[in-house]
């Protein structure tokens, strides 16, 4: 911990709701990072979206790559997430529309905004006014538009551009891969999930940063008998930040392929001996009351803005999160608007050097490799099968590994996955991403998070049982109801 750094204020439980609880202005500050990922599944409808894609041309359902006469002619529509990172897609595109080929060929960009993107992508695609190029997260998200065989392979792409491919880490292509073909080019950043804790407040309470799960338990004791009630803020609320615990067990427990052969449509190894091995070991943090009285992290929402509060005041110690968590906490309780700079206590603490993060921790014993991580591979971009101009679709997507993109990029706080994107960091955060850009490129597997692996049908189920299951502890209902998953490949 740097020198200088003051011992966090003692705050009660008791305080929790009527003060953090209560801060609703800070939903205007949350990071928009978690709605990469969240925002296929919650949210209020979007509207005109297919207005301002209906384009002419007949319907995309054609099955094999080739490219369709009947697509509208000299332009290229490429479909993004609606959000505040848009600003870097419409430069990608101002890029490529400078070219030669951007002058033969437009591209157009598109914006579905809100939580409404997957939805209506579902909707769109097997119509005229299906994107060339869209916006997607890889894994479940695209399967079944590649059985559809809606989906161009890339591979060609890579022939005629081996960069397109090499540019990129292994594991981040690797999991928009389908077969043999590869099915999407990344374009935003990655988002593994870590552990974020309070330095001061381990150091006054003289714990550890804790390696292994033993040492996870011993901390979590330590902080309660120190008067820490809450040792690891958890926003059940929303259900998805409780997952990220049974990503990371089921995969130093029983290795990735318990997982990856769920996917592949083995069910039965929800009720294996290291299933419910790793059930047991949440039951044990849960018991221990790692995340507070029972159910009462039920009442706590991380899209609400109240876990970065807890991490901040020193309420919670550690919390699980995606690596948006380092925006969120940074932007808690700012008044700075645009590009100005975060201004409020949570730019404070990390300014402070305050904020810490580490790897999930070791599982003696188990299968999985220690460097193996859950999260959001990246976002990408895939190709329509129909597309009626692949080589200005091509040459579009040269953008996404070029050092200005990246550079582009990582202004606003994605961390590209380019080979060579160490080497473009810099400024406050160059420890933080370049210690994550390390975790990612060491990573011998990267879990795609289970709700975004499975198909969005599955969404809501997958949600519900590990909430069920930190309420009630009952292995039998959450085995039943991950077996009642329909597989994603």
């Amino acid at each position: 911990m740097p020198s200088g750094v003051a011992s966090p204020p003692r705050i009660r439980l008791s305080t929790i709701v009527s003060k953090t609880f209560g801060e609703e202005e800070s939903l205007t500050m949350m990071s928009s990072h978690r709605w990469l990922r969240r925002g296929a599944v919650t949210g209020a409808v979007a509207v005109a979206a297919g207005a301002a894609l209906a384009v002419g041309g007949a319907g995309a359902s054609g099955a094999k790559a080739t490219a369709s006469s009947s697509r509208p002619a000299n332009q290229i529509q490429i479909l993004a997430y609606g959000d505040a990172q848009n600003t870097v897609e419409k430069w990608a595109v101002q890029q490529y529309n400078n070219t030669a080929e951007g002058h033969k060929v437009k591209a157009i960009l598109n914006t579905i905004p809100g939580a409404n993107y997957q939805s209506k992508l579902q909707t769109i695609m097997s119509t005229s006014a299906a994107p060339d190029v869209f916006f997607n997260w890889g894994g479940g998200s695209i399967v079944q538009f590649q059985k559809a065989g809606l989906l161009m392979p890339l591979n060609s792409f890579f022939k005629q551009d081996p960069a397109l491919k090499s540019s990129f880490l292994p594991s981040i292509m690797n999991a928009a891969k389908i077969g043999s073909n590869y099915y999407g080019i990344p374009m935003r950043g990655t988002q593994p999930v870590v552990l974020f804790y309070n330095k001061a407040l381990l150091s006054q309470d003289g714990v550890p940063v804790p390696a292994t799960w033993s040492q996870l338990l011993s901390d979590v004791s330590a902080l309660k008998s120190k008067g820490v009630q809450v040792p690891i803020a958890l926003g059940g609320g929303d259900q998805w930040p409780t997952l990220m615990w049974f990503e990371y067990l089921y995969d130093r427990i029983a290795g990735p392929n318990l997982v990856t052969n769920a996917l592949n449509g083995s069910k039965s190894v929800w009720g294996t001996a290291d299933s419910k091995k790793a059930l047991g070991y949440i039951a044990q943090l849960i018991k221990a009351g790692a995340f507070g009285p029972d159910k009462s992290w039920d009442s706590v929402k991380f899209t609400a803005g109240q876990t970065a509060p807890m991490l901040i005041n020193g309420i919670a110690a550690f919390e699980l999160m995606g690596s948006w968590d380092y925006s969120t906490i940074s932007s808690q309780g700012s008044t700075a608007t645009g590009t100005a700079p975060p201004n409020g206590p949570g730019a404070a603490f990390v300014k402070a050097g305050k904020l810490g993060w580490a790897a999930f921790p070791s599982v003696p014993g188990g299968k999985g490799n220690n460097s193996d991580l859950a999260g959001n591979t990246e976002n990408y971009y895939s190709v329509l099968a129909t597309t009626r101009y692949p080589q200005a679709v091509a040459d579009f997507l040269k953008i996404m590994y070029s050092p200005a993109f990246a550079k582009q990029e990582l202004a606003i706080g994605n961390l590209t996955t380019t080979t060579n994107t160490p080497s473009l960091i810099s400024g406050a955060d160059a420890t933080w991403l370049k210690w994550q850009y390390n975790l990612v490129n060491h990573a011998a597997h990267f879990q795609l998070s289970w709700d975004q692996a499975y198909p969005q049908t599955d969404t809501n189920a997958i949600h519900t049982a590990v909430a069920n299951y930190f309420d009630s502890l009952s292995v039998s209902q959450f085995v039943s109801a991950m077996e009642g998953l329909k597989p994603a490949g």
